[in-house]
C-alpha cells in the first residue's frame, strides 16, 4: 500500500468541493410554488422533481417542512405581534 501524499487533496474532496459550489439554491418563494405543485397532483411527484432538477426526497422534506409549518400556524403555536400606534 502507497503512502497518501498530504498535501494533495483526494478525490472525494475535490467532487464534494465541485459539488457544493454548483449546488442549486432554492429561495424560499421557489419552494412553496414546487411544493404546492406537488400537491395539486396534476404530474406524479417523480416527473415535477425531474423536470426542476430536484431530488425526490428534498422535495418531500420540504413538502414535510411546509405542511408542519402551515399545522403550527394555524395551531397558534407561533407568536405575532402587530403595531397599530394604540397606546
Amino acid at each position: 500500500m502507497m503512502p497518501r501524499n498530504s498535501n494533495k487533496p483526494s478525490a472525494e474532496k475535490t467532487v464534494r468541493d465541485i459539488r457544493r459550489a454548483t449546488r442549486r439554491r432554492y429561495s424560499a418563494e421557489e419552494k412553496i410554488r414546487i411544493v404546492l405543485e406537488g400537491l395539486r397532483g396534476e404530474d406524479s411527484i417523480a416527473e415535477l422533481c425531474r423536470r426542476e432538477g430536484l431530488n425526490t426526497n428534498v422535495y418531500y422534506r420540504w413538502s414535510k417542512e411546509f405542511l408542519e409549518a402551515g399545522k403550527k400556524r394555524l395551531s397558534g403555536d407561533t407568536q405575532r405581534y402587530i403595531n397599530l400606534g394604540y397606546q
